[in-house]
């Protein structure tokens, strides 16, 4: 196995834009669960950050799209909202800051590609959002934020109603019941899982789809339903609906 090289930790920084004053805070921003194990504590790892961070993203993606789109209704800012802080956009934003190497797993997590998962990479992101809220502050944090969303504010790389919703309202308006899903399976670690969710209405064959997250995973097999009933176009939303 190729030894992993990793680029020196200001890089990171600067393409996060903030320079940490406080290098623990970076540290336990970048380390998985699976790396809590002799001088690593699990409350060293980024799961209360990345906790905070989610909040922090949250409030300044929806700050940002409240003062850029002032005619938007509540519904339609929802939904950007949705699309913006969505685990798969996390994982884009932290893999253009090139947090790959410089995350900390444990032997397991590193030989199955855990410097690749959207989960991870995903929380990785939010934790370091909220990194940068503790070593100096909302604004500091919501600069990071603007910089690494703003251009995705604006080309949204999914229709702005969420596949569940497109799916219900598709059912609804054709008479039919509200779609039912259900856990086809789950595998994983603990801390890791893939979660296998199937979508069903009645008197039409279901679809099925995987994630990180029951949410993930419910979403992918109602567009996977979309896509197959001709409704969406791979990401883009038809005009029947």
């Amino acid at each position: 196995m190729a030894r992993l090289v990793k680029p020196p930790v200001s890089a990171l920084e600067a393409a996060i834009g903030h320079t940490f004053s406080d290098a623990k805070l970076l540290s336990r921003a970048l380390t998985h669960v699976s790396a809590a194990s002799g001088d690593v504590a699990r409350s060293d790892t980024y799961q209360r950050l990345e906790f905070l961070g989610d909040r922090v993203l949250g409030l300044a993606v929806s700050d940002m799209l409240y003062r850029t789109f002032p005619d938007a209704a509540e519904g339609e800012l929802s939904r950007r909202l949705a699309d913006l802080v969505r685990k798969e956009s996390c994982a884009e934003v932290a893999i253009e800051w090139g947090v790959g190497p410089h995350i900390r797993l444990g032997e397991g997590e590193a030989q199955t590609g855990g410097r690749k998962k959207v989960a991870i990479l995903g929380d990785i992101c939010e934790a370091l959002i909220g990194a940068v809220f503790l070593d100096a502050g909302f604004e500091a944090a919501r600069d990071a934020v603007v910089r690494a969303w703003t251009s995705r504010m604006h080309a949204p790389r999914r229709p702005l109603r969420d596949p569940k919703t497109a799916l219900q309202e598709w059912a609804q308006a054709r008479g039919k019941p509200t779609p039912v899903y259900r856990e086809v399976a789950r595998s994983g670690p603990p801390h890791a899982p893939v979660f296998v969710i199937a979508v069903e209405i009645e008197n039409m064959d279901g679809a099925e789809a995987t994630g990180a997250s029951k949410r993930i995973a419910e979403q992918s097999a109602a567009q996977a339903f979309l896509i197959r009933e001709g409704v969406w176009a791979g990401d883009k939303a038809q005009a029947e609906t």
